[in-house]
């Protein structure tokens, strides 16, 4: 077996693992939104990692994978569709594209001074950016009058969505930050980046960040799930005094994490 087969029969196999991890990881939110949505401990991470190791295109690949993984288990939501043209955008702006996306994890790379930390946290970004995109365009277009109310459907969508991809977001990127400041993702072997003297501090740090977001966000689901049902606008009765020091734990110590994270990411 030539030297190119066998790299690409790693590469398969490390991304066909990856993708197993993303997806059983996408199946055990610690929130779940009513209609659609969730928040999950780095479901989108593993995908990510492959995109920036392999290249743009073998993470589109893997995430066009990724991509009908989760749309077989969402078969059931193009039932509410209403014409040819809602199963299309369901099919493009709920998975499709929404995680195909994941595949421009490594769009970044080499572009920010072998910064590889930095590099992984802008592609997540950049990628949690889309997969919100998408999803407000599906949820204005598809489900207005069907899980979204007519009236004010655009802010109702915003915040909706917003709900829970903004943690999403958030945990996606650190958990991005941590893996790039701790492991070289860069040759064709995973190794230990040298001289990561504030690891340690930010895995910690990074570890505050997971738990002061997760409380904040069942506090803020607790508020919006009512009697009559899932009410966005009940927002306002959350308990802030809880919280609001929730959200400024994770700030700082999201700022703490990308702080040691990004202090020295090269080898």
């Amino acid at each position: 077996m030539s030297s190119n087969s066998i790299k690409t029969t790693v590469r398969l196999t490390e991304s066909a693992i990856m993708l197993a991890v993303a997806f059983l990881l996408s199946l055990i939110p610690f929130i779940a939104m009513p209609f659609g949505g969730s928040i999950t401990l780095f479901s989108m991470v593993p995908i990510l990692l492959v995109a920036y190791r392999h290249g743009i295109k073998w993470g589109l690949i893997t995430a066009a994978a990724g991509a009908l993984l989760q749309m077989a288990m969402g078969l059931n939501n193009f039932s509410y569709a209403t014409s040819a043209l809602a199963v299309v955008m369901i099919f493009l702006f709920d998975y499709f594209l929404a995680f195909g996306c994941l595949g421009l994890g490594g769009i970044f790379r080499g572009k920010c001074r072998n910064n590889q930390a930095l590099e992984l946290a802008l592609g997540a970004l950049l990628c949690c950016a889309i997969r919100y995109a998408c999803h407000l365009v599906s949820g204005y277009v598809v489900w207005r009058d069907i899980s979204i109310p007519a009236t004010d459907a655009l802010i109702y969508d915003i915040a909706y969505n917003a709900a829970y991809m903004v943690p999403e977001t958030i945990l996606t990127v650190a958990g991005a930050l941590a893996l790039g400041s701790a492991l070289d993702f860069r040759g064709e072997s995973l190794k230990r980046l040298a001289g990561q003297r504030g690891g340690i501090g930010a895995i910690l740090a990074f570890v505050v960040l997971i738990l002061a977001i997760a409380a904040a966000a069942v506090c803020l689901f607790m508020a919006i799930q009512t009697e009559e049902g899932f009410d966005i606008t009940a927002i306002g009765s959350a308990n802030w005094y809880v919280v609001i020091p929730l959200l400024a734990v994770a700030f700082i110590a999201g700022a703490a994490a990308a702080l040691l994270s990004l202090k020295k990411t090269k080898e």
